[in-house]
């Protein structure tokens, strides 16, 4: 595979892309040189390996900007709420593998130029090593660009999106967890984004929900979401959409972001893929060594918050099994 310059994906779900549409012009996506790493982990992401837990945290201010300069003594981490021993600490700018899950369904016909001006904000943050890939769902799914470090070969097929068909929001996370298995950076994402829930898929709600536990992908999304007072005759899928997105991205150590105006889409692309940057990632072996495939529940603290700083990460991991 050539390498190209890259940039991130986000996953977009729910989302369709309007006929009428002309490809954006001149815009300049140019990667970003990654900052000095003050890196003793070189590989960022929730593993389980040889007994050693990773897992990527990012802290925020209440306003929402990254805190950054923590140290591993900032950090508490249980497992199953015993504490463990903090045994590797990182805060670098590593490469990440991003998979575009983008919704070309009707619901989103109306959201295209700022859907294209989100895409670019986010895609020019990236640095030289991401990679990433795009996946299409409107009554069907597909992978409509596979793996690359050329971003410019998704933001030219997404401004070509022509949007009609249902929203199999959970098949496409489907395809594209099977996707990044062919990933070659060690940390990955999905960002999703998306208007509404799902109305036509063969998986269900808790089958992706364990595949992503299971996964070492963190999922973020942006809802654009209709108002309950303005549409009160929403369907059933539309009211289920923001909690369903609530629970798949907090659990993986991601987070939903509402878009309450489609003016905000490119700032809120730019947040994501800063937050993405901004990530700590805690080793620990745990306490308890048993190899029996249970779920274990994880919780990070940091000492010393100050008030409305808020730590996401990956909320659990299954043990490996002998």
């Amino acid at each position: 595979m050539t390498r190209r310059p890259a940039f991130l994906l986000f996953v977009w779900v729910g989302m369709a892309v309007g006929q009428n549409v002309a490809p954006a012009q001149n815009v300049a996506i140019v990667p970003r040189v990654p900052p000095h790493s003050q890196s003793v982990l070189p590989q960022p992401l929730l593993r389980v390996d040889s007994a050693l837990v990773l897992i990527p945290a990012h802290v925020s201010h209440a306003w929402g900007d990254p805190v950054t300069g923590l140290t591993a003594g900032s950090f508490h981490v249980f497992e199953d709420d015993v504490e463990q021993t903090v045994a590797s600490f990182s805060s670098e700018d590593a490469p990440v593998s991003i998979g575009l899950l983008f919704d070309a369904s009707g619901s989103m016909r109306n959201k295209m130029d700022k859907a294209c001006e989100a895409a670019a904000a986010f895609f020019r943050t990236a640095n030289a090593d991401d990679e990433f890939f795009l996946v299409e769902f409107a009554g069907r799914v597909k992978i409509s660009v596979p793996l690359t470090y050329n971003a410019n070969e998704l933001y030219e097929r997404i401004t070509h999106i022509k949007p009609s068909g249902q929203t199999p929001l959970f098949d496409a996370i489907h395809t594209a967890l099977k996707q990044m298995k062919g990933a070659h950076n060690s940390r990955k994402a999905l960002v999703i984004l998306s208007d509404g829930g799902d109305n036509w898929s063969t998986h269900t709600f808790h089958q992706i929900r364990e595949a992503l536990i299971e996964s070492d992908a963190q999922v973020y999304a942006m809802g654009i979401f209709d108002d309950a007072e303005a549409n009160p005759h929403r369907a059933p899928e539309e009211v289920r959409g923001p909690s369903i997105l609530e629970d798949l991205t907090s659990q993986t150590g991601g987070r939903l972001f509402t878009v309450d105006d489609l003016e905000d889409l490119p700032r809120i692309a730019t947040r994501i893929s800063r937050e993405l940057r901004a990530q700590y990632v805690l080793g620990y072996y745990p306490k308890n060594t048993a190899h029996d495939g249970k779920y274990r529940r994880v919780k990070v603290t940091v000492t010393g918050e100050l008030p409305g700083v808020r730590v996401y990460y990956r909320t659990g991991y299954y043990a490996p099994k002998e």
